[in-house]
């Protein structure tokens, strides 16, 4: 883990726990914590070869149409259900997923502290699910180990529900989900932002559906943060204001190391992110209500980037990007051909 991600890891679990002994201001907790979070997840993103898999354009542009489904699903649910049940299997779901991202979260300082063969697959441990005995699953045992806190951590989650375990598991899923997730392509990502840009103006400002199930859905789906009004305790920012632009950010980064620029894209990226939540709370506050951040973080983050591009005349190298054939492994292949190549053709004058 490089210095300045840790810098960042370290003001971000800093700047969650803060409100517990200072007042806070909402508004900027809101903009540093997930502007810390993108940045986090999209330098874990970056690892020595291309992804297996990415985003099909097919995947992309039904997301809009699945998210939406998914979404009215529970906005029914919750209405003709008890939400007391709806929440308590919620609960017992999102436990599942919150060891298993806390513990991913947390893994990289863990294994700096073990020893290096906890961390060698060749001795991992194996294990064999009930009722499925063809299923095995491996842990390794520096995963066993950050598996413990993650346990405890969300056993505290599942008993008070406190807005500071919340946060912690919404942060863990939001940086696993920019670091694990890959667009391929910037064609695919903004196929799939665009779409999503639709999608979020459409259920907030055409319906209560999305505001009503983000009240109701007791889940760290969202990052609360206290405000210190008693007639409004907390703002909220949904994972996909921070995980889908993140994802396009990442892509830049790593379109920059594949080229083995100094973040060149990435500046634009973030910037562009950073500029459309700032945009999202100024309007927030303006009219005194829910905004579709989405409607100002997705022109933020594409137009940066495409003004960037077009300045440099790199559209078309932008557009031909695909990281599945253009990853730091494949960057590093390509130099060690070129220099073969060269070498051969002295050995041949």
């Amino acid at each position: 883990m490089a210095l300045v991600e840790r810098l960042a890891s370290a003001a971000l679990i800093g700047l969650t726990v803060a409100p517990l002994v200072v007042k806070v201001n909402p508004n900027f907790n809101v903009v540093a914590t997930a502007c810390l979070t993108v940045y986090i997840g999209c330098h874990r993103s970056v690892k020595p070869a291309p992804p297996s898999e990415t985003m099909s354009k097919e995947h992309a542009m039904r997301f809009p149409f699945i998210g939406s489904a998914v979404l009215l699903s529970l906005f029914l649910l919750f209405k003709f259900l008890p939400k007391d049940l709806i929440n308590t299997v919620l609960t017992v779901y999102f436990f599942v997923l919150g060891v298993l991202a806390l513990s991913a979260t947390i893994l990289p300082w863990i294994e700096n502290s073990l020893p290096h063969s906890w961390n060698d697959t060749e001795h991992a441990i194996s294990l064999h699910l009930p009722y499925f005995k063809s299923v095995e699953v491996e842990f390794t045992k520096a995963q066993v180990v950050a598996g413990i806190p993650g346990t405890f951590f969300c056993v505290w989650y599942v008993l008070k529900k406190h807005w500071l375990a919340n946060n912690t598991l919404g942060l863990a899923f939001s940086i696993q989900g920019i670091e694990m997730l890959s667009l391929g392509s910037f064609k695919i990502g903004a196929i799939l932002l665009e779409g999503l840009f639709i999608y979020d103006i459409f259920w907030v400002f055409f319906t209560p559906v999305m505001v009503s199930v983000a009240k109701s859905f007791d889940a760290p789906i969202k990052l609360i943060f206290p405000t210190g009004d008693l007639t409004r305790p907390f703002s909220m920012l949904g994972l996909g204001d921070i995980v889908i632009p993140g994802i396009f950010v990442a892509l830049a980064l790593r379109l920059d190391v594949s080229r083995g620029n100094v973040k060149r894209y990435f500046h634009s990226a973030f910037a562009g992110y950073t500029a459309g939540l700032v945009v999202t709370i100024i309007v927030m506050n303006w009219f005194q209500a829910a905004q579709p951040a989405l409607l100002y973080i997705v022109p933020g983050v594409v137009g940066f980037v495409a003004v960037h591009c077009i300045i440099n005349g790199e559209v078309k190298p932008l557009l031909d990007f695909d990281e599945s054939s253009n990853g730091v492994e494949g960057q590093e292949s390509s130099q060690d051909d070129k220099l073969e190549q060269t070498l051969s053709d002295k050995k041949t004058d």
